[in-house]
This record gives C-alpha cells, sequence and structure tokens, in this order.
C-alpha cells in the first residue's frame, strides 16, 4: 500500500522530500491540486470543498496514510477528513511551539498564506504555546505564486521579501517559521535578508516522525523498492516536461535542505 502527500501545489513536495529520505523502502503518491492553487486567498468553504475531492480519489489509490502536505487545507478540512475516514491523517501547522521551544525569549515570525494566519486554527495554537506573547505574524501569498512558476530565485522574489519583513525588527527575532509548504523552495533568499541569528523552523520533521509513529501503530511500515507516482487534481503525470518541473522542484529542495 501507498502513503499519499496531498498539497494545492508543489509546496508538499518539501514534505515528500523529506519522507523519501527516512522512509526509503515505501511507495508514495502525490497529488498537486494545481487546477484549483493557491488555497490560502480562497474562501474556507472552497478549500472544503477542494480537499473533499482530493480525498475522494486518494482512497481509490490503494493509501494506507494521507499527509495533507498543506498548511492551509489542514487549518480548515483536516478535522473534518478525521471524522469521515478511519485511517491515519497526519496535517500540518507552523511550527510556532518547536520555535518557541529553541529560545524562549526573542520574537517569532510565522509566515503562511493569509487563510492560514487569519484562521482559527492559528488562533488557538498561539493561545496555547506563546504565553509571553512573542509571536507575530506575516501572510507571504505571493511565494505561492513564485513558487508555482519556478521563480524562485530572482530580483522580484527578493524585492517582495525584502518590502514584506521591512516593518519587522529582525534583530529582535530567533526564528522565521516557514508555516507554508511552498516558501521552503525560498530559503537562499531569505538567508540573504535575515540576520544570521534568525534561525528557519518548519514543520516537514515533525509531520514526517507522527507519519512514521502512526503507521507503527498499525503495523504499516513495508519494505517495498522505493516508487513515486504524482498526479495533478486526479490526472497521473506522464508528460515528461511535467516531471522534468517535478524534478527540478525536488532538486532545488535538496539545495535548501542544507540551509
Amino acid at each position: 500500500m501507498k502513503i499519499a502527500f496531498f498539497d494545492s501545489g508543489m509546496g508538499g513536495l518539501s514534505v515528500l522530500h523529506h519522507a523519501m529520505k527516512v522512509l526509503p523502502h515505501e511507495q508514495f503518491v502525490f497529488y498537486a491540486d494545481e487546477d484549483h492553487v493557491p488555497y490560502g486567498t480562497k474562501s474556507t468553504a472552497e478549500v472544503q470543498k477542494f480537499v473533499g475531492e482530493a480525498f475522494d480519489f486518494l482512497l481509490k489509490q490503494d493509501v494506507k496514510a494521507i499527509v495533507v502536505a498543506c498548511n492551509t487545507a489542514t487549518s480548515v478540512a483536516v478535522a473534518e477528513m478525521r471524522r469521515r475516514y478511519d485511517m491515519p491523517i497526519i496535517g500540518m501547522e507552523p511550527a510556532a511551539k518547536k520555535a518557541l521551544d529553541l529560545d524562549g525569549t526573542h520574537r517569532v515570525l510565522v509566515t503562511a498564506t493569509p487563510i492560514t494566519v487569519k484562521g482559527r486554527k492559528m488562533e488557538l495554537l498561539i493561545e496555547k504555546v506563546d504565553k509571553d506573547h512573542l509571536v507575530d505574524r506575516l501572510a507571504l501569498p505571493e511565494l505561492v505564486t513564485f513558487a508555482e512558476r519556478q521563480e524562485f530565485n530572482s530580483p522580484a522574489v527578493t524585492d517582495y521579501l525584502r518590502e514584506q519583513l521591512a516593518p519587522f525588527d529582525l534583530k529582535e527575532y530567533s526564528s522565521l517559521v516557514l508555516g507554508c509548504t511552498h516558501f521552503n523552495y525560498f530559503k537562499d533568499t531569505l538567508r540573504t535578508l535575515l540576520p544570521e541569528n534568525v534561525a528557519f523552523v518548519d514543520g516537514n520533521e515533525g509531520t514526517v516522525n507522527e507519519l512514521i509513529r502512526r503507521l507503527k501503530e498499525r503495523n504499516l511500515l513495508e519494505n517495498n523498492p522505493q516508487q513515486v507516482e504524482y498526479f495533478y487534481s486526479g490526472r497521473k503525470v506522464t508528460d515528461l516536461m511535467e516531471l522534468e518541473r517535478l524534478q527540478k522542484c525536488l532538486g532545488r529542495l535538496e539545495k535548501m535542505y542544507r540551509i
């Protein structure tokens, strides 16, 4: 059986990329909802509909677990998916707690999509973990658009990030939380704009660790040749140019993995 990774677009590849490193004997399905990306600027009702359609498709693909490798989809739809289906469903949330645990005295900047930044799930998370009011939030919706067109490192990206970060005194911050899986593609540009004291924090490792824990609970870990199938909004990716695009994204993520 396979492990499914689902995202609105190419961002979820950053979670799959980590899973491929630590689960070399599993088979994967990656589903990017390219017809409806980006999710972060859509309504809650629209995102819930898109996630439901993706789950209906994935459950026909012989999957044993689904990783919702999208912070936006997790925030608005994972609870409902867990009520519907009796299988391991692993979501993501911005790693604010992890960032605060690393340094509980300096500020933390959580970046995400607008729907995540403003969502009730984020409010509850911050209320729970941010007892000293150290967390600030910043929506960076344009990064999703840049990532989807593979514009990872350009003057336009640099100018956008510089403008968005300008209101913050970054010397006061210990961490920048990458609260959208698309944002991992931009760590090199962000590194040039952030002081050395600001570390990157994301939820990829924790999400994959939770996936492994849940699979072990059900004795579902396997020992197969690693394999990945890719789908765009339910259509299997067979076009060589699109497969090359996916491999370029994974290559980019391998470089960002070391930053």
